[in-house]
């Protein structure tokens, strides 16, 4: 073991990720999704990529974790930009993956910010995120809309413990907490805090009813008709589905949410409902293949 390894007290310290992707898009031909990159700054464990837009979509790109995952104590810091009129899809290469802390004094830190101009479009497209039983995981997403011109559509897919192993989330902490400003004032926060006796919150009928996943999308940019006929369709197309979920409208905001005791199903009802709502911004009612499996 080499000295670098070591600390003070002689115990061994572990070397912990502090990256970031940083990146602003500009309005772009057409022909090229729409969007532009102008700046970028990328950071290990974070990367970015931008594959070439399929016909008819929008500029794409891609945010991963050269370290195949995250654990106690590393941070990620990830800033997107989309200048006035610009049409940009964000999204996860693979499931992102929050190891067991080996301390409980130690988060992992995911920062998440989005920025969108006047005019412009783009949705935030999640993959899971896996939750394995004793990580600890601080997350927080900033979203800041210029106007009513401003187009978003934001989403989170978080799943409880390795379903296929066998695994609860059992010990650990989450602490997730968004905010939508819309002309540099607030118009929508959320928290959520899951500590201490975690399985019995999840389990509670009064809180997670036993579900192993959640999901949540933010839609903003809709008008009134256009949110009260997306709510319409979207309890049409949940039938037959062992998922719950709800929407609601606040702030002039479409807010879903889901639950449901198979990650896999869930998934299966989150592209349902994000298809469709992707398409009231011009974009094909199906999910991007990048997204598929």
């Amino acid at each position: 073991m080499t000295p670098a390894l070591m600390g003070d007290s002689g115990q061994i310290k572990l070397e912990r990720g502090d990256g970031a992707v940083l990146a602003r898009f500009k309005t772009g031909p057409v022909a090229e999704g729409g969007a532009r990159l102008a700046d970028l700054y990328q950071a290990s464990p974070g990367r970015a990529l931008q594959p070439r837009p399929e016909p008819g979509e929008a500029a794409c790109m891609v945010l991963l974790t050269t370290s195949g995952g995250l654990t106690g104590g590393d941070r990620l810091r990830l800033d997107i930009t989309a200048e006035a009129d610009a049409s940009l899809m964000v999204m996860a290469q693979a499931a992102e993956k929050v190891y067991r802390s080996a301390s409980n004094d130690a988060d992992t830190r995911l920062t998440q910010r989005l920025e969108v101009q006047s005019g412009a479009r783009v949705e935030w497209l999640p993959q899971e995120t896996i939750l394995f039983d004793g990580a600890r995981l601080h997350r927080s997403f900033d979203i800041h809309l210029a106007d009513q011109a401003s187009w978003a559509l934001v989403g989170d897919i978080t799943v409880f413990g390795r379903v296929a192993r066998g695994e609860s989330f059992s010990q650990g902490r989450l602490f997730d907490h968004w905010q939508v400003f819309r002309a540099g004032r607030l118009i929508w926060t959320d928290r959520l805090g899951l500590d201490g006796d975690i399985p019995a919150v999840l389990g509670h009928p009064a809180g997670f009813d036993g579900a192993r996943a959640q999901g949540s999308i933010l839609c903003a940019g809709l008008d009134e008709a256009a949110q009260l006929a997306a709510l319409e369709n979207l309890r049409a197309g949940f039938e037959g589905l062992a998922v719950r979920c709800a929407a609601t409208r606040i702030g002039g905001l479409l807010l879903v949410r889901m639950l449901g005791p198979d990650p896999a199903m869930l998934r299966q009802a989150y592209g349902l409902a994000w298809s469709h709502l992707r398409s009231l911004a011009g974009w094909a009612q199906a999910m991007p293949r990048l997204w598929l499996r």
